[in-house]
């Protein structure tokens, strides 16, 4: 990482969102690993929700956090596959101001190293709406540690140069 020397650490507030059928809060493993980086990082989780594959209670959770003035990043995992039930993106989307493009591509390219052309099965999304970073992320613990390590332990860092999006959230 590309640090500026006098850039001080900013922690965030960060709610953490699982989308699963299949799991609960005490087993979801890939929202535990965003949620334990995100306090080792210095960061502060401030909510964390397990919702099943639901359109609408996806979109209502969501939405609150990015009315909430406390939360500054949304971190969603799950729902984002190719079945019928995965909607994750399509909940979000429309809720945000401006994608992050490039956000899906880097994370393929980034995936490609661990799990070869299967990287292209993994849909991914960010944007920001009302000053809060959005980012998508699979469902696999795999994906979302590579998505952690690759992409959101810089950009949610102040400190990384020469950009991040510490500057583009609410403090």
């Amino acid at each position: 990482m590309r640090v500026q020397p006098d850039a001080v650490f900013v922690p965030l507030n960060i709610a953490v969102l699982t989308v699963s059928d299949t799991r609960t809060v005490e087993n979801a493993a890939s929202g535990a690993l965003l949620a334990d980086r995100s306090v080792a990082m210095g960061h502060r989780v401030i909510a964390r929700v397990l919702l099943k594959d639901d359109l609408y209670k996806i979109r209502a959770q969501v939405a609150t956090w990015i009315a909430d003035q406390q939360v500054q990043v949304v971190l969603i995992t799950g729902g984002t596959g190719f079945t019928g039930r995965d909607t994750t993106l399509e909940a979000v989307e429309c809720l945000l101001e401006r994608r992050v493009n490039g956000f899906g591509e880097l994370l393929h390219g980034l995936s490609t190293l661990d799990v070869g052309t299967s990287a292209v099965q993994r849909r991914a999304l960010a944007g920001l709406s009302n000053h809060t970073l959005v980012c998508c992320l699979p469902g696999s613990t795999g994906a979302c540690r590579t998505a952690w390590e690759g992409i959101l332990a810089e950009q949610l860092d102040a400190r990384h140069r020469p950009c991040n999006f510490v500057k583009h959230v609410r403090l």
